[in-house]
């Protein structure tokens, strides 16, 4: 009896001692993310000075290339991989005027992967999209474009977003709004149908010789619009906002014969080696074993990425310094992956996930952020059926001025590819996304020309590194492996048939424009 009682309290003590010792390293770690935040330099290097990392780009390369001294600047191994090949383009200046009848300089940008103007830029009048009964008359039409810059897209009714009408409009004058923008939006739509027309109307129009496309892909928000990619071959696609594209719009369609001159300055490189950038803290007892920190490195270039997904990106970074600091001999390795060409279809981490199968293998957890810069408000199990134990110990260590803001769903279910953590799901690997409060992400910052600095809310993104970091700390000294047990998920509702995991895909690993 005296043998068990000793017994019993040794290992009341060695509880006690471990979970004293857990505590103090969680409070070390707060105060290092707190005390000694690196995350505005690291925001201004990134974004300020590097700038929007498309893939295919100098800019990304140089991304890469600081993120590595940066590393190593901490005493982190790290090193970029090339996975693949992307297309190799460097934008220059763009500018936008019109010129006649009056001079107005215009607000605007030629979107990714666009070819360039002439050396002294292209003047030539502007034309809007016919209206038509038939594939047959639109062909008749197209021979109106040669020589003329095309204006693609639908006039907005309104600059205005809804909010600020719902705000300040009677209910008859916002109603009324809305009709009128469902009509000629319907009635848009159909025109295109009749036309024949989708994605590739711009690649129809260069061939019937146009000089340039014009659009305003407007992202219902003050001064925001979509910025993606060009898809002819020989003339520029720009930009303009949805004022100065309703300007151009009005005038050519009143037959006030607007001219804009356009100047696009860009250089095509060829194809090009495109990477991950791969930082490590080996572990000392079960090096085999690993969490990884993922994050998205690559960006469109509207703005300069700084909530897609430059906030991720350094919450990660500043999760690995800390932990360097802090707990330098971790017991399992500890992986941060930036990936490349996320925004071209999970490249980087797919190709990841195919040649580091060790790593997918000996996975404890994966914490991926990339929606936003707002403090994590829902970490989901993403379908593993024991995901709520060990999520939930873990968690159980963050203080509760952040974990207050979390909501769970356990065992939830399963990604399927808004983001990398996808990759490793689809995989069978314990993957999770800590998904961010929303600050009019989808409307103000996602892939816009508005996402840049001055969007990020340090205070959020400081407490996304400190909750990385404790729940990377508590997955690598977790005595137990997480298990990889799937949930059965549940029968579609709208198809009857029973939903399942998502497959694993292969990467674009020669990829150009998408």
């Amino acid at each position: 009896m005296n043998r068990v009682l000793k017994s019993f309290f040794v290992l009341f003590l060695i509880t006690q001692i471990s979970f004293a010792q857990q505590s103090e390293t969680v409070n070390k770690i707060v105060a290092e993310g707190t005390d000694n935040s690196q995350l505005e330099n690291l925001a201004h290097q990134l974004m300020d000075v590097i700038g929007p990392r498309l893939v295919g780009t100098p800019q990304m390369k140089a991304a890469h290339d600081w993120a590595v001294e940066k590393y190593k600047s901490w005493g982190i191994e790290a090193k970029n991989e090339e996975w693949g090949k992307w297309r190799g383009w460097e934008r220059g200046i763009t500018h936008i005027d019109l010129v006649s009848p009056r001079v107005v300089s215009l607000q605007g940008m030629q979107l990714a992967w666009s070819p360039a103007t002439p050396k002294n830029g292209t003047t030539a009048a502007t034309i809007t999209l016919p209206t038509v009964n038939d594939s047959v008359a639109f062909k008749n039409w197209l021979p109106n474009v040669k020589g003329k810059f095309v204006l693609v897209s639908m006039p907005q009714p309104t600059g205005r977003p809804d909010y600020n009408w719902e705000e300040f409009a009677t209910e008859e004058s916002f109603a009324k709004m809305k009709k009128q923008r469902d009509e000629l939006t319907d009635q848009w739509d159909k025109n295109l149908s009749n036309m024949g027309q989708g994605r590739d109307i711009n690649k129809v129009l260069e061939k019937a010789g146009a000089v340039g496309i014009v659009q305003s892909r407007w992202s219902k928000g003050f001064g925001a619009n979509k910025i993606f990619s060009a898809n002819t071959e020989k003339i520029p696609v720009i930009d303009v906002s949805l004022e100065d594209y309703g300007l151009l719009y009005r005038m050519t369609e009143k037959g006030d014969k607007p001219v804009i001159k356009v100047l696009a300055q860009s250089r095509d490189l060829g194809t090009v080696p495109t990477f991950n950038t791969i930082a490590t803290i080996p572990g000392k007892e079960l090096p085999n074993e690993y969490i990884v920190l993922s994050a998205h490195f690559d960006s469109w270039d509207g703005g300069t990425g700084a909530t897609d997904n430059g906030t991720g990106t350094l919450t990660m970074m500043e999760a690995a310094r800390i932990l360097k600091k802090i707990y330098p001999n971790p017991k399992r390795t500890i992986i941060v992956g930036h990936w490349g060409s996320e925004e071209q279809g999970l490249n980087g981490s797919r190709a990841f996930v195919e040649d580091r199968p060790e790593v997918v293998k000996g996975l404890q957890a994966l914490f991926n952020q990339d929606n936003g810069t707002g403090r994590v408000v829902n970490i989901s199990g993403q379908g593993f059926l024991h995901a709520y134990d060990y999520l939930g110990r873990w968690l159980a260590a963050v203080p509760e001025d952040i974990t207050q803001h979390i909501e769970t769903e356990f065992p939830g279910r399963p990604g399927g590819g808004g983001s990398d953590y996808a990759s490793f799901v689809a995989a069978g690997a314990p993957a999770f996304s800590l998904s961010s409060l929303n600050w009019s992400y989808g409307t103000y910052t996602w892939h816009t020309n508005l996402d840049t600095y001055d969007k990020i809310v340090f205070d959020d993104v400081r407490n996304n590194a400190i909750l990385t970091a404790i729940l990377t700390y508590m997955a690598s000294e977790d005595p137990e492996k997480t298990s990889r047990e799937k949930s059965v998920l549940p029968i579609n509702s709208r198809t009857g048939e029973q939903m399942t995991w998502p497959a694993q895909r292969s990467p674009n690993r020669n990829g150009g424009q998408n």
